[in-house]
């Protein structure tokens, strides 16, 4: 959908990812279906990219293990090309996920990925003199470990005059950095993306337009991912689009977001309105959320 190569950077893990039959019966046994399958924000993203026919690398670390040669080998087999560096001594990040009905909740070890590297970014962007955009999980800058990279790969994004944009990634890791620290660390970024609790996060509890407007005395333009609630885009100019999601029966909420996140982008770089890139967007969350697992044909 567009000529340009996007350059992804963050995390690759294994997903262990478990759908409840019900409730967790805390302390006995839970019904589940179970699969082992590619996952980290970061990677879901650029598969996602790379099935829409997009040029995606991926910028990441993986373990010296057979877990890290197995998720590397799957995104290449996607079309992903895959600036992965492997730190003998540390292992493969693993996420166990628990999925019930629109809810998710994830036990991570992020592993190898803490090491991600500055120069590893520096490399990979020398490496793809067709990079147009630079979209960062900011599971990176959540962490101390892997901060320097995530910082680096903003700055040497827009040193070279690419776009960039950011995911959010999680509540929990945002209020334990603050809501000023993370913003000044992506501020005037091209593009934010949100989901309900990350807004609250940052924003406080307004509506998704107030929210939205607040985000954007940071971030250019800001997208808040609200599931069933549809998505909101506001940029500077006051201007405020919604979209509705599609109505689907929920199988695993697993990388939906990421899915959106994909979709968005691709519609976005090819030139897209806000709408019409919602819609696509929601297109690909809804097509995520119908299967088991973050990826596509999974």
């Amino acid at each position: 959908m567009t000529a340009g190569r996007v350059i992804v950077v963050g995390d690759l893990v294994t997903d262990v990812v478990a759908v409840l039959a019900g409730p967790p019966a805390t302390g006995s046994d839970t019904p589940a279906r179970i699969r082992l399958t590619g996952g980290g924000q970061a990677a879901n993203t650029a598969a996602w990219l790379a099935a829409q026919g997009v040029p995606v690398t991926l910028v990441g670390a993986v373990g010296d293990d057979a877990a890290g040669r197995e998720r590397v080998a799957e995104l290449a087999e996607t079309g992903v090309d895959c600036a992965v560096t492997r730190h003998p001594g540390r292992t493969t990040g693993t996420v166990i996920v628990l999925a019930a009905g629109d809810d998710r909740t994830m036990v991570t070890e992020r592993g190898a990925n803490l090491a991600l590297s500055a120069e590893a970014v520096d490399a990979a962007l020398a490496g793809a003199p067709d990079a147009r955009h630079l979209h960062l999980s900011a599971y990176t800058l959540l962490d101390a470990g892997s901060r320097g990279a995530g910082l680096r790969a903003l700055a040497a994004a827009r040193e070279r005059g690419l776009t960039t944009s950011v995911d959010a990634a999680s509540a929990a890791p945002l209020r334990r950095v603050g809501a000023a620290t993370f913003l000044g660390w992506v501020r005037e970024v091209d593009l934010l993306l949100v989901n309900a609790d990350e807004a609250a996060v940052l924003a406080g509890g307004l509506d998704p337009a107030a929210q939205g407007r607040a985000l954007c005395a940071s971030a250019r333009r800001v997208v808040l991912k609200r599931g069933a609630a549809g998505a909101v885009w506001v940029d500077r100019t006051a201007t405020v689009t919604v979209a509705p999601a599609r109505r689907i029966a929920v199988v695993d909420p697993t990388g939906a977001g990421d899915a959106f996140a994909a979709g968005l982008l691709a519609a976005w770089l090819a030139g897209a309105a806000p709408e019409a890139a919602l819609r696509h967007a929601g297109d690909l969350g809804a097509s995520a959320v119908s299967r088991i697992g973050a990826r596509p044909g999974s």
